[in-house]
């Protein structure tokens, strides 16, 4: 049996917006943390997504500290809704950022890096289960990336609660977790 992914959207939403900034703020902090222990740290170019406050989800600023720390080169994207697909840019201290009509801060311009290049991507998600499989917004837009990056790429979901314990249902175009990280846990799959 398998979990409905538009079931777990609409669980998954309620139960981020049950948090309050306080808890988002503290959660985050333990996500961006326990990513330290991850096996991601030789690389050099990694893909992070910036925050969607109006969505409760887990403020990423924390982990940006950490990657800018660590001189890693960090990437971030603007979204095509008409072709479900993502521009890269380098993150530099001259990137604009704008928040787009969907509440999603993007960069407005700067150096194009593409997707065969990111070493490293971390992912955005409602929900997951223990096999890797993800759950998110439902436009595709992470598994056209993702497609699009070297096999050996390490995908990283990060989430506020555990996996789901049913195996939520696939299609082929899904590609699954290789790490998932929580406030309490890193899942590897």
């Amino acid at each position: 049996m398998f979990t409905d992914k538009n079931e777990l959207r609409q669980q998954y939403k309620a139960k981020r917006k049950a948090l309050n900034p306080l808890q988002i703020e503290e959660l985050s902090l333990s996500i961006a943390n326990n990513c330290l222990m991850l096996p991601i740290w030789k690389k050099s170019n990694y893909h992070l997504f910036l925050s969607i406050q109006n969505q409760h989800e887990i403020d990423t600023s924390f982990l940006l500290n950490i990657l800018q720390g660590k001189d890693k080169n960090v990437i971030v994207s603007k979204s095509n809704f008409k072709t479900y697909e993502m521009e890269h840019f380098l993150l530099t201290d001259n990137t604009p950022i704008k928040i787009n009509a969907y509440g999603i801060p993007e960069p407005q311009s700067g150096i194009s890096i593409p997707p065969s290049n990111i070493d490293v991507v971390f992912i955005p998600l409602l929900a997951y289960d223990n096999f890797g499989n993800r759950v998110g917004y439902g436009k595709g837009f992470y598994d056209r990336f993702l497609e699009e990056c070297p096999k050996d790429c390490i995908k990283v979901g990060l989430s506020f609660f555990p996996p789901e314990k049913t195996a939520i249902a696939t299609n082929e175009n899904d590609i699954p977790l290789d790490f998932c990280i929580t406030p309490e846990k890193n899942y590897s799959f």
